[in-house]
């Protein structure tokens, strides 16, 4: 059976179960399969993430669409956050994205996101014990082969305690 934190933590020091890692994780996330998004890397609390440039995440210029990039932004701090908070204790959902547009993507680009454990303390655990939810702010940013900064994404993801969360009215 697929177990992503598990796979998640082996990709760390092997080729061989990044690969499996991003084969599963383009099943499970079966919208952002056709983009051909792959992790690159992934080390405790940093994941860095490819976007291809191919005609799949072209726009009518045959630039990196807006919504591609936006979406590597997504995918990959939200990957950090899964694979640095325990998914049993912690719902993880976005609540909003802010994307700001610098440069026209013409190759493929890399998204880099990384948070420390004090970071986690003092902006998700701690508050945690005070409130039901918090809102945290990751910001990334997207970089072409030639280190041009493409875009900066402020994407806000809404942390609670499985324990708090209700499903029905």
């Amino acid at each position: 059976m697929f177990n992503p934190a598990q796979l998640l933590e082996k990709a760390k020091t092997s080729q061989r179960h990044l690969k499996l890692l991003n084969f599963g994780l383009a099943r499970m996330i079966p919208f952002n399969k056709p983009h051909g998004f792959r992790i690159i890397e992934i080390k405790d609390r940093c994941v860095t993430t490819l976007l291809p440039y191919k005609r799949m995440n072209w726009n009518h210029i045959k630039g990196l669409h807006a919504c591609a990039l936006a979406t590597i932004s997504e995918f990959t701090t939200g990957i950090v956050l899964l694979s640095s908070l325990d998914p049993n204790q912690y719902r993880i959902i976005m609540q909003r994205m802010e994307m700001d547009y610098h440069y026209q993507g013409k190759m493929n680009v890399t998204a880099k996101f990384e948070v420390t454990e004090e970071w986690l303390k003092q902006e998700v655990i701690d508050p945690l014990k005070q409130e039901d939810a918090v809102v945290v702010k990751c910001e990334i940013k997207t970089i072409d082969l030639d280190g041009n900064h493409i875009t900066t994404g402020n994407i806000y993801w809404q942390v609670k305690d499985w324990k708090k969360v209700k499903t029905k009215a």
